[in-house]
């Protein structure tokens, strides 16, 4: 069980990636229940990026003190200097279950935007992707039964109120899974022999420097617009307002030009293509009709909420609004409901200073005007301290931009 954004107590659902070959955890990502197809495509982003060293991480993590060929691969990809100990992996076909998640258009467009072979397994058949499940069941005795909140497979092993015992955010969980991840590439695998040692279990990192030492290392670098490209998209007009999103208004003033003008797409009415990240609908990118490139247009109300949030998180806020019987479309009313909310889940749970401190970036904004003032109904439920917080938004990450600055 995990402590989601808005409070509310539920158990994440796991995406993950395995290697055949080297049983290599390419990818891991933790989601609360639902998981869409931008997860999918963010999982293919993740697994063609090295996994950075992180504070409070042991060094006998790094690469640099790995069996894996650090100096060699170096050579080839300057990205891998201050990389944690697990390779890099490309794939060339991936073997999915029908799940939505990856039947979906999202991750079907990702797939081939990075020339990505899928291969569905067939109905009801767990075996053609045997390795994967039986992963799975190896994080759940080697990593999930000694977190706190663990429910366990059925009823007869969990303890009487694990909800109770759930102190980690998503966040949190995913950076103790990453690290524990790590610890999995270098523990001795039975199913990893090598004819030429004979009697030895390898782990996936010795399966890897293996096999790198045949085939060698092509690097592939994403840009910003690359990973804008894997994002969900949604078509929609630009008015003289900005551009709507489930309720949500973005404007920019680069949309100007395009304010009320047909796109081009008449397979589309004439809209607008629009990608978001449903982690962070803080912002969204609009293509523009002459080329791959993006306009970047915040959401309006940003500046009462201040702090980026997720697409379940407003939903939920909109829930809360429609039970008092106020009206839920209203953006202002909305926003109010959805800092206090914020405001709530940022406070750490007793014991979890070690891994906020790990996760937590300091990045300096200008400060943001203060919410409206509270009407007498609402004002219980603010908290006594209402201090400027800066609005920093995740944005997208430019490994081609970010090359040669410190990673912390």
């Amino acid at each position: 069980m995990a402590v989601l954004d808005d409070g509310v107590l539920a158990r994440p659902e796991l995406t993950i990636a395995v290697d055949v070959t080297t049983r290599t955890i390419c990818a891991a990502l933790l989601r609360p229940a639902g998981t869409k197809g931008v997860d999918a495509a963010v999982l293919l982003a993740r697994m063609l990026v090295p996994e950075p060293m992180r504070p409070g991480w042991s060094q006998t993590l790094a690469m640099a003190d790995s069996i894996l060929p650090h100096e060699r691969l170096m050579a080839v990809d300057t990205w891998l200097e201050q990389a944690a100990a697990k390779p890099v992996i490309i794939p060339d076909t991936i073997v999915i279950d029908h799940g939505k998640v990856f039947v979906s258009d999202t991750f079907s467009s990702a797939c081939s935007l990075l020339g990505i072979s899928l291969q569905l397994a067939r109905p009801r058949t767990p075996t053609d992707k045997a390795i994967v499940e039986r992963t799975f069941a190896s994080i759940n005795s080697l990593f999930c039964q000694y977190v706190a909140g663990y429910t366990g497979s059925d009823v007869t092993r969990r303890g009487s109120e694990p909800a109770s015992e759930a102190v980690w955010s998503l966040a949190q969980l995913q950076d103790l899974l990453d690290e524990w991840i790590l610890c999995w590439q270098q523990r001795p695998h039975e199913g990893l022999r090598n004819p030429y040692l004979p009697g030895r279990t390898l782990s996936p990192n010795e399966s890897y420097a293996i096999a790198v030492a045949r085939a060698g290392y092509l690097p592939v670098a994403l840009s910003a617009e690359d990973y804008i490209e894997l994002l969900p998209a949604v078509w929609r007009a630009v008015n003289d307002y900005g551009i709507k999103v489930n309720y949500r208004t973005y404007d920019s003033p680069e949309l100007n030009r395009l304010r009320r003008q047909p796109s081009g797409m008449t397979a589309r009415q004439d809209l607008w293509e629009v990608h978001y990240d449903p982690y962070d609908v803080s912002r969204v990118w609009v293509r523009r009709s002459d080329s791959r490139r993006w306009i970047e247009a915040p959401w309006t109300h940003l500046p009462m909420v201040r702090a980026p949030f997720a697409d379940f998180t407003w939903r939920h806020a909109r829930q809360l609004l429609a039970d008092r019987g106020k009206d839920d479309t209203s953006e202002t009313a909305v926003a109010q409901i959805l800092a206090k909310l914020l405001r709530r889940s940022g406070k750490a749970p007793a014991g979890s200073e070690q891994v906020l401190a790990r996760t937590r970036a300091a990045i300096e904004a200008p400060s943001r005007p203060a919410l409206p003032p509270a009407t007498s109904a609402d004002t219980e439920d603010r908290d006594s301290e209402d201090e400027e917080v800066p609005v920093t938004p995740f944005g997208v990450f430019n490994p081609l931009e970010e090359e040669g600055k410190p990673l912390w």
